[in-house]
């Protein structure tokens, strides 16, 4: 799922903890399934790489507010 910045930017601090830790998790699983053979849409690590830049970019911006 394509996350976008401005959604991210509506949550709070902990939200987007908790979505980059599920980003990460999600992020894991693929790079298993790709090592194994067992992954067919192998754009998914790509957009879960993107989106865990994203909230970390987002989590920043707000530290610096």
């Amino acid at each position: 799922m394509i996350m976008k910045a401005s959604e991210l930017r509506e949550k709070s601090t902990d939200e987007l903890k908790e979505a980059l830790s599920a980003e990460h998790k999600q992020q894991f699983k693929l790079r298993m399934q790709l090592a194994t053979g067992q992954l067919s849409e192998t754009h998914l690590v790509k957009l879960a790489r993107r989106n865990a830049a994203k909230i970390k970019t987002v989590l920043n911006q707000k530290a610096g507010e």
